[in-house]
């Protein structure tokens, strides 16, 4: 069984720098641009992890899906990291109020995330390799 991985952003650029660092890993990979798509994408198909952007056209942006997604029991679950250029400590001390379990910094190393995100599927009982 895969481990299902929700990409959320707005740039196609950093979309594909994901998708090009966890190609030929075992992951499931899906892609949203934006906040309102991210959460139906959630809750329609149930993702272990989500790499959320903060910064996204539309009506939600990432702290607000998080915040959701969170506040869902149903969906509480899901493994979010913040993928982000916002840097600030008072983000990323957003980002732990609405629940993020880890904030990252763009510009970011494609194998530190291959590493984190192979640590936390490990956690999630998922063999990737």
């Amino acid at each position: 069984m895969a481990c299902k991985l929700l990409i959320v952003d707005d740039n196609p650029e950093v979309c594909n720098l994901l998708k090009l660092t966890l190609a030929g890993d075992a992951y499931e990979l899906k892609e949203v641009s934006n906040g309102a798509d991210a959460l139906k994408a959630i809750k329609a198909w149930r993702p272990n992890i989500v790499l959320l952007d903060i910064m996204m056209p539309g009506e939600m942006n990432g702290f607000q899906v998080c915040k959701a997604v969170k506040n869902d029991p149903h969906l509480k679950q899901t493994y979010i990291a913040l993928l982000t250029a916002k840097g600030q400590l008072r983000d990323i001390h957003q980002g732990a109020d609405v629940g993020a379990d880890n904030y990252l910094i763009k510009p970011f190393s494609p194998m530190l995330l291959k590493i984190l995100l192979a640590r936390i599927t490990q956690d999630l009982n998922f063999k990737l390799f």
